[in-house]
Parts: C-alpha cells; sequence; structure tokens
C-alpha cells in the first residue's frame, strides 16, 4: 500500500472527511482490520484565508510548497490538496516536490466524462467560480461548466467561509444551494459539481435532481486507487 500525503486544514472541517472516507474505502477494499497510511499536514487556515483576500496567492503557494517538502520527507508516495480552491497553485507547490500531486479536478473531470455530463454546475468559493485556473480545466475537457450569477457567487461564498468552514449546517442555506442548483438544471446542466471540500457537508444526492459530483468523496476515491494500485 501506498502512503497517502494529505495537506489540509483548508478547512479542517472537510479534512476530517478525507481522512475517514479514505480510510473506509481501504478498509471496504481490503476488510479485516486494514486502513490507509497517511501522512496529514493541516496548516493555519486563517492564514491561507487571509493571503486568499489579499491576492497574496504566492505567499500561500509558497506556505504549503513548504508543508508539502515535509509530507514527502515523511514518506508520503503522493500529494493530496484537501481544498479546491488551493488548487489555484499547484504548479507552485509541485515545485517544492518530487513526487506527484493528484490534482482534484482531474479527478472530477474523470468522474464527468464516466457519466457523459456535457454541461455542469460548478459551485465553490468565489475564486474557483470565477478564475480560469480550476473552470477553464473542466472546459478545456469538453465539458460546459455554468457559474451562478454573481450575487448567488457571493451567497454561496459566504456560506462555505462562515458556515460551513465552521461546521454550521443550516436549513436556510441548504435552501439556497438548492435554489441554485434549481437554476442551473434550467440553464441545461446535467450535473453538480460540489467544487470546495465542505459543501458536501451541506448538500447531498438526494436534494437534487440531477447527479451530484462530490469533489471530496471522488478525491477521495481517487486516491484510494492510486495507493492500492499495484
Amino acid at each position: 500500500m501506498k502512503t497517502i500525503g494529505l495537506l489540509g486544514g483548508m478547512s479542517w472541517e472537510s479534512t476530517v472527511t478525507y481522512y475517514t472516507r479514505i480510510n473506509e474505502l481501504v478498509n471496504q477494499q481490503l476488510g479485516g482490520l486494514h486502513s490507509a497510511k497517511i501522512k496529514l499536514a493541516s496548516v493555519d487556515f486563517e492564514e491561507i484565508e487571509k493571503c486568499q483576500v489579499e491576492n497574496e496567492w504566492e505567499k500561500s503557494g509558497e506556505i504549503l510548497g513548504k508543508e508539502a517538502q515535509r509530507l514527502e520527507q515523511a514518506g508520503a508516495d503522493f500529494l493530496l490538496i484537501c481544498t479546491n480552491t488551493m488548487h489555484k497553485v499547484v504548479p507552485q507547490i509541485a515545485n517544492y516536490l518530487s513526487i506527484p500531486i493528484l490534482h482534484i479536478a482531474d479527478a472530477t473531470i474523470a468522474e464527468l466524462r464516466s457519466k457523459k455530463i456535457k454541461k455542469a454546475a460548478l459551485l465553490g468559493t468565489k475564486y474557483t467560480m470565477t478564475q480560469q485556473f480550476y473552470k477553464q480545466k473542466i472546459i478545456d475537457s469538453g465539458i460546459d461548466v455554468w457559474i451562478p450569477k454573481d450575487a448567488d457567487i457571493e451567497s454561496v461564498n459566504q456560506i462555505i467561509f462562515a458556515e460551513l468552514c465552521h461546521g454550521k449546517i443550516l436549513a436556510e442555506s441548504k435552501e439556497q444551494f438548492i435554489t441554485v442548483i434549481n437554476q442551473a438544471i434550467e440553464a441545461g446542466a446535467e450535473g453538480v459539481i460540489l467544487g470546495c471540500t465542505e459543501i458536501g457537508l451541506l448538500i447531498q444526492q438526494a436534494d437534487v435532481t440531477i447527479p451530484v459530483f462530490d469533489t471530496t468523496e471522488i478525491h477521495s476515491q481517487k486516491a484510494v486507487e492510486r495507493a492500492l494500485a499495484d
């Protein structure tokens, strides 16, 4: 079994989900008392979020790059960055490493293609929804991307940072997300990407009528596939 490096803490709420799901999936595959081999680095999200707000992406990439390097030195065979937004600085982080990074968007694209999705709604932080680093990867793969109107982008972003990152799951926020997803369906979306690792705490498949692509779950599954591959 290969050792998975988790670069987490962004937020720790979703990092818990990664740790839980990866171990559950390994045990489902191998049985007995088997669990995953994991090295975890959990950063102070306040420091990273400040870099986001102040547009200091290079600084955040340096912080995460050094943490990623420590994971490799500790024995990780490959790396997962347990957040969608900070994949913006993957090229910078990769400069600190000789091990591969399992990109969350690549994992999600593979899943979208397997389900023959031609147009997907993308929900996440305002950075993920509006900037090109993530969205363009999906578009370049031949899948159209729908994002909400500006006011809804702000609402979704606010719910993520003010509620989900603190473990607050509110019924009215779920309704807001469902309303936005229904707008996406009306616009022709065939699936919805939960493009922030906390959204799966709020929205599940039973809540909506189109396929839900939970990036945390997808990323975890791909990590286990790689860890257990011959």
